[in-house]
């Protein structure tokens, strides 16, 4: 079964939020407002009752919501009202800007997986909450996965979630250091079966990458950002590589691999490991309408469409990260391609 008949339909959800504030007689909370441009960072998107859901990076995880993916109304509030206080003692630093979340639809309840994280450090946390309802009261579920500098090689920041043939839910995530990882996860009271020995699914090959320009801890292995979309018997594993978030100066891009088996190996069209630094290029920026585009997600629709969404650094608009949204065709021997 694909992801998206689990959701019911995953689309995007974008937006630009207003943090919202402590109840005060004087506050008064901004309205929402409609557009057909939404600046977002990471997006993700589910389906519920008529209406798809937006979520993407920001205070307390920014939304919007649409009936046509077409007019967005970006909503004021964070989606999450009260981020748990755990992930302020996990994450040194970390307030409420919640980075990269995934939601996905299993057994009859949302659930939502965040990260929690400072730029460039990888002391991170991934948190998860569970609701019946994408606009119902969300609950804590704990921590699913956690990073600690000096202890761990890798970074618990971008999850996403996948559910493979045999009704298991699988957790890919990870930024730089020591490459993207995946697990079998156990959401039930925040636990995640398998996270002591997660495997290590993409890296990239750094004989002849250029130092970080972004952060002096991370180092050059980059790539983050992993996504799986189950299709025609075969697990795609998108990652983004290079850098993200430095406006028109960014140069993220998209690479695909493919595996029969969700957990790897995953190897590009010339069959080269995405482990030894494979994979296939997808999207970057075409320096006319996006400098660069990455942290993508794809869905499978009950129409049988098949969608990519990620955010892309708007030529037009100096480097400010929208929403990119585009159909996906496939090679007749399997591989995904965008279409226009």
């Amino acid at each position: 079964m694909n992801r998206f008949a689990l959701l019911l339909l995953f689309c995007t959800l974008a937006l630009c939020t207003v943090h919202a504030q402590p109840n005060r007689r004087a506050y008064r909370r901004p309205m929402a407002f409609v557009t057909d441009t939404v600046m977002v960072h990471d997006p993700v998107m589910a389906w519920e009752r008529g209406t798809y859901y937006l979520l993407s990076t920001g205070m307390g995880i920014s939304w919007a919501t649409s009936t046509d993916r077409k007019t967005w109304v970006v909503q004021s509030s964070p989606f999450i009202e009260q981020i748990p206080a755990w992930t302020r003692d996990s994450v040194p630093g970390f307030q409420s800007h919640v980075w990269a979340p995934d939601i996905i639809r299993w057994h009859d309840r949302w659930w939502l997986a965040y990260s929690c994280s400072t730029f460039g450090k990888n002391t991170s946390a991934i948190g998860l909450m569970s609701a019946d309802r994408l606009n119902g009261q969300w609950k804590d579920e704990g921590c699913l996965v956690a990073s600690k500098e000096g202890r761990d090689n890798w970074n618990a920041i971008d999850p996403a979630f996948v559910v493979d043939d045999n009704d298991q839910l699988w957790m890919t995530w990870g930024s730089f250091w020591d490459g993207i990882q995946i697990a079998k996860a156990s959401p039930v009271g925040g636990r995640m079966k398998g996270a002591t020995i997660a495997r290590r699914i993409a890296l990239r090959d750094t004989t002849k990458a250029e130092p970080n320009p972004t952060s002096r801890y991370a180092g050059r292995n980059a790539i983050e950002a992993p996504f799986i979309l189950k299709h025609g018997g075969w697990y795609y594993l998108f990652v983004s590589w290079d850098y993200c978030c430095r406006g028109a100066q960014s140069n993220y891009r998209v690479a695909v691999g493919r595996s029969k088996q969700v957990d790897g190996p995953y190897v590009d069209r010339k069959g080269k490991l995405m482990t030894e630094g494979g994979g296939e290029l997808f999207l970057e920026g075409d320096k006319q309408k996006y400098e660069a585009a990455g942290h993508c997600a794809a869905y499978d629709l009950p129409t049988g469409e098949t969608i990519f969404i990620c955010h892309g650094y708007s030529t037009k608009m100096n480097g400010t990260s929208v929403l990119i949204q585009r159909p996906i065709t496939w090679t007749a021997d399997g591989w995904p391609t965008l279409s226009k």
